[in-house]
């Protein structure tokens, strides 16, 4: 979901640094790295996005299917952590040199990084989190995109709030999103959809804060639709938007949480639109441990997986409203509910 765009400078020097690092490494195995290490453990390489791991969301959960598989699937596991987009294919580089199995990038805005290492190190696995391969340049055969349904859970999370705005005679939601970018606007599109279908009057504000680590931004933008009458604010903007659920906080409004089962936060939380990116992380590790790496093609997770799912709700909500969204949950699973948005004008 998040990330920093690569602009065409940044990514022609880090092309550059690519084609200096060489060849070395290019096949997927154990054995001895460009580091001199030798293990008899597969090892697979997490490249985080610029927001590092402490976000509470997106990144951490990517670390937790990481370390997941380290304890049950026996390999070892590293992270390459990126600092800026810079960073992205000099760490998609060493882990390839470094012989790992797959290299998993996390995030939207590696797409352009992943097709250049993936053009120039044909043998090894590599995934991307948030990316379809089929729009990667070049479409390597030997990247795997890892795509969710975000629209499905930003559905059921704005058909909550819409029954909650309907109920008290409220009418106004909003939501922030780090950028506007395809996997953001299908969590808002979903979000906004569902709210209407609940509550066909509900006022829709939304804003884009351009950043996914400065939570002050977040917040700025979450305080500007409340006091334009939002009484629940949807996250949707990474380590960032816990700055809206701050907002939350401090208005005594509900906010809504992204990726992670956000509940903890605090009572303001109303719930979380949750995508497993840990079990995403996971499942592609298992796949090339078994030989079943499908290169070319995409991870698709949705309701019906389990790939997404709303997290805890507050226990404040009405029992009646919790069992409203849980019958659509079911509906949108079995295909009665279809043709989701996944674009915001």
């Amino acid at each position: 979901m998040k990330g920093r765009t690569l602009g065409a400078g940044a990514f022609l020097g880090a092309t550059v640094a690519i084609l200096a690092a060489g060849c070395g490494g290019g096949s997927a195995g154990t054995g001895t790295d460009a580091a001199g290490r030798s293990s008899a453990k597969p090892l697979v390489v997490l490249v985080t996005d610029a927001g590092q791991l402490n976000d509470h969301g997106f990144n951490q959960l990517a670390y937790d299917g990481l370390k997941r598989a380290q304890r049950r699937l026996g390999i070892d596991g590293e992270v390459y952590q990126s600092n800026s987009a810079q960073d992205y294919i000099p760490n998609l580089a060493r882990a390839a040199q470094n012989h790992a199995v797959l290299v998993i990038s996390v995030g939207f805005d590696q797409a352009n990084a992943i097709a250049a290492a993936a053009k120039k190190f044909p043998k090894t696995h590599f995934a991307i989190i948030d990316v379809d391969q089929a729009t990667l340049p070049g479409k390597p055969k030997n990247v795997e995109g890892i795509v969710f349904r975000e629209q499905e859970v930003g559905y059921l999370a704005g058909y909550l709030s819409g029954l909650l705005e309907n109920r008290k005679g409220a009418n106004t939601i909003g939501s922030v999103g780090g950028q506007k970018q395809p996997p953001v606007d299908r969590y808002i599109a979903g979000y906004q959809a569902g709210a209407r279908k609940a509550d066909p009057g509900v006022k829709l504000l939304n804003a884009y804060s351009q950043d996914w680590v400065d939570q002050t931004k977040c917040k700025v933008a979450a305080l500007d639709e409340i006091a334009q009458g939002a009484n629940i604010v949807f996250q949707v903007a990474g380590g960032c938007g816990l700055g809206v659920l701050d907002a939350a906080k401090e208005k005594q409004v509900w906010g809504i949480g992204v990726d992670a089962d956000q509940s903890y936060l605090g009572p303001q939380v109303l719930t979380s639109a949750m995508k497993r990116v840990d079990n995403s992380v996971y499942d592609a590790i298992q796949q090339v441990l078994t030989g079943k790496f499908h290169g070319g093609t995409n991870l698709v997770f949705s309701l019906v997986n389990e790939g997404v799912g709303l997290g805890k709700i507050s226990p404040t909500v009405p029992k009646a409203d919790v069992l409203k969204v849980q019958a659509i949950a079911k509906q949108i699973a079995a295909g009665t509910i279809s043709a989701i948005p996944t674009t915001v004008p």
